[in-house]
């Protein structure tokens, strides 16, 4: 168990304790959840630019790094759509999580293909923007809702200064996201369509 598989595992663990502390009665629990959604996305960097400079590329990285990638934003997008308590307009619009959890089931699909044929898939680097932009997408609805408690209510005017401008990015980050996590699980589709030859 190397270095990058322990970050790689560590992450999963972090999605554990980042829905644990998202459900927390009290007043900083979703700023406190969103430092900690931060800092399990980070190993993800971490993780794959430790295995690449030290060589040590393995199976078990290319199968449980998108695999704890996916279950990290998955949590977070269902949490973020499904919670009543938080108000409306802070919340994540259900229609994104249904296409990205679709998008992420399809990719899981084609990786079970291939294992069935004796391959092990890794992640492409456009899916890795479309992560990069997920992860941006959770934090900026998350720090939307954090504003509103003591930890970061100092963002607050940020949100409040100019209500059609602040929608205007919710939008942009949103209809972005979704269209690349569109267009990188037709890609993922595309380079390894070989596998569904015998159609």
């Amino acid at each position: 168990m190397n270095l990058p598989n322990k970050l790689t595992l560590s992450r999963l663990v972090l999605t554990g304790v980042f829905v644990a502390v998202f459900y927390l009665p009290w007043e900083n629990a979703v700023s406190v959840a969103m430092i900690i959604f931060g800092i399990a996305s980070a190993t993800d960097y971490f993780d794959g630019q430790i295995a690449r400079a030290r060589g040590i590329v393995t199976n078990f990285g290319k199968l449980f790094d998108p695999l704890a990638d996916k279950i990290l934003i998955a949590a977070a997008f269902i949490m973020l759509s499904a919670d009543k308590t938080i108000p409306e307009e802070l919340r994540m619009p259900a229609w994104i999580t249904i296409i990205i959890l679709a998008r992420e089931f399809f990719v899981t699909g084609i990786r079970l293909v291939a294992a069935g044929q004796g391959a092990v898939l890794s992640a492409e680097k456009l899916g890795k923007h479309k992560m990069l932009w997920q992860i941006l997408t959770v934090l900026y609805f998350m720090m939307r809702q954090a504003s509103t408690e003591p930890l970061f209510g100092f963002t607050r005017p940020a949100f409040i200064a100019n209500p059609d401008t602040e929608r205007l990015v919710s939008y942009v980050i949103v209809y972005f996201t979704t269209l690349l996590t569109l267009v990188s699980g037709f890609s993922y589709f595309w380079k390894n369509r070989r596998l569904f030859d015998d159609a």
